[in-house]
C-alpha cells in the first residue's frame, strides 16, 4: 500500500472507534454546531487579504516532524495578524500529530474561516467538523469515488458547511467536479509517492470552471511563487510546511506576505507607470 492508502485504511478504523465513543446526537449539542458559517470562498477572494490560507500541522509523512513546540493559540492568532485569508488545521493524530482540539482552539480565538483538514470519508466526520468549529471540510478527489464525494459535497452544504476538493491531477478533476463545491485546490504534492511539482497547478488552473474558487496548495516557499501563481489565474494558496518549519511559524508568515505586499506594490506601480 501507498502512504495514502495507509492513511485511509486507518482512518476507516479511528472512525469505527469514534462512532462508537462519540454518537452523533452529542455532537449535535456542541455550542459550535448552530454557528454561522464564515465564508472560506468570501475570504480568500477578498482583495484587502493575501489570498493565504495558513496552516497549522505538527508533522507530515513526507517531512516527518516538522514542529512539536508550536502553540495553537499563537501560531494562529499571529497568522491572521500577519494578514492571512484563513486558517487550515489539521486534525488526523496519527500522521499529522493533530487533534480536534486543535481546531476548537483555534476557533476559540479566531474570527475567520477555519478549514478542517483531514481525510473525510464518512457523513460523521462533517458533523464532527461542524461541532468542533470547522467552516470548510476538506474533500479528496483520489480517496472518493465521484458519485461519494458528491454526496458528502452535498451533505456539507445542507449543514452550512464550504467544500474544498483537493485532486493531483487532471483525471481527478475531470470526473470529480460538482455543483456542490466551493473551492477547489490543485496539491502539487503527490501524496502517493510525495513528489513535488508546481507544474501541476500550472497545467490544470485553466481548466477548473470560473464559478469555483481556484487554490494552488503545497510547495510554495517563496512570494514571488506566489505572485506568478496568482497572475496565472489562481485565488488563495494553502502554506503549511514554510511556516511551521520555521521556530516561530506567525513570524515566518508576516515576514512571507510583508515581502509579498512589496512584490505586489512593485507590481502594481509598473502597471499604473509610477
Amino acid at each position: 500500500m501507498n502512504i495514502l492508502d495507509k492513511i485511509i485504511t486507518h482512518k476507516k478504523i479511528e472512525l469505527a472507534e469514534q462512532k462508537s465513543l462519540v454518537p452523533v446526537k452529542l455532537l449535535e449539542k456542541s455550542i459550535y454546531y448552530e454557528n454561522q458559517v464564515v465564508s472560506m470562498r468570501k475570504y480568500v477572494r477578498d482583495p484587502e487579504k493575501s489570498g493565504i490560507i495558513a496552516e497549522f500541522k505538527r508533522s507530515s509523512p513526507s517531512q516527518g516532524l516538522i514542529n512539536d513546540s508550536a502553540q495553537v493559540e499563537k501560531t494562529t492568532i499571529g497568522y491572521m495578524q500577519a494578514g492571512a485569508s484563513a486558517l487550515s488545521i489539521l486534525t488526523d493524530q496519527k500522521f499529522f500529530g493533530g487533534s480536534n482540539k486543535d481546531l476548537t482552539l483555534a476557533r476559540k480565538f479566531n474570527f475567520c474561516p477555519i478549514l478542517r483538514k483531514d481525510f473525510i470519508v464518512d457523513e460523521y466526520q462533517i458533523i464532527e467538523a461542524k461541532s468542533i468549529g470547522a467552516d470548510c471540510i476538506l474533500l479528496i478527489a483520489a480517496v472518493l469515488e465521484p458519485v461519494k464525494l458528491k454526496a458528502l459535497a452535498k451533505f456539507a452544504h445542507e449543514l452550512g458547511l464550504e467544500v474544498l476538493m483537493e485532486v493531483h491531477n487532471e483525471a481527478e478533476l475531470d470526473r470529480s467536479l460538482n455543483e456542490h463545491l466551493d473551492l477547489v485546490g490543485i496539491n502539487n504534492r503527490n501524496l502517493k509517492n510525495f513528489e513535488l511539482s508546481l507544474d501541476i497547478s500550472y497545467s490544470l488552473v485553466d481548466k477548473i470552471p470560473a464559478q469555483f474558487v481556484k487554490i494552488s496548495e503545497s510547495g510554495i516557499s517563496q512570494p514571488d511563487t506566489l505572485v506568478e501563481l496568482k497572475s496565472a489565474g489562481f485565488d488563495g494558496f494553502l502554506i503549511g510546511g514554510n511556516f511551521m518549519k520555521s521556530s516561530m511559524p506567525q513570524q515566518a508568515a508576516y515576514n512571507f506576505i510583508n515581502d509579498l505586499r512589496k512584490l505586489q506594490a512593485g507590481e502594481d506601480n509598473k502597471r499604473t507607470g509610477k
